[in-house]
């Protein structure tokens, strides 16, 4: 599996509809993909065709013949492409405030017993090295609060 950046597209708010059916259910039939989508959004037949013909243009999507249907698997990782996604965000932002961002995310979002255990652990060890205040990064060159 390759991840987003390498493939060097980006990925709508449609196709993030597409690709989260994908890769709950794949490999998954176009008929599969049509059905769930329909119910989730109420999108029109040809709406769903032209989004997976866009995924597999942008070469996100492998499609193969299945009988009178194509099924298609996605030829990138979720988990990293979620992370990419929340990076790419994250570096729009105040280096100062992420932390701060990062909570929230935590405190507003569905987290399994294990999960949480690995965040233990990573915070354990960023414990480590972490600053005792992480600089704001909005202007070069200037120290600034903001």
């Amino acid at each position: 599996m390759v991840t987003l950046q390498e493939k060097e597209s980006t990925i709508s708010n449609s196709e993030w509809e597409v690709m989260r059916i994908i890769w709950t259910l794949e490999p998954v039939s176009s008929t599969k993909v049509i059905q769930e989508l329909q119910a989730k959004k109420n999108w029109s037949e040809s709406t769903i065709k032209t989004l997976l013909r866009r995924l597999v243009k942008k070469n996100l999507l492998e499609p193969s013949k299945g009988g009178r249907h194509f099924v298609y698997s996605s030829k990138i990782n979720q988990t990293q492409v979620m992370t990419e996604a929340a990076e790419e965000l994250l570096n729009r932002m105040c280096d100062m405030h992420k932390g701060e961002v990062l909570l929230q995310l935590l405190a507003n979002s569905p987290i399994s017993k294990s999960d949480l255990e690995k965040i233990k652990q990573e915070v354990t060890v960023k414990e480590k090295s972490a600053p005792d205040m992480v600089p704001c990064n909005c202007l070069p060159d200037k120290e600034h609060v903001c």
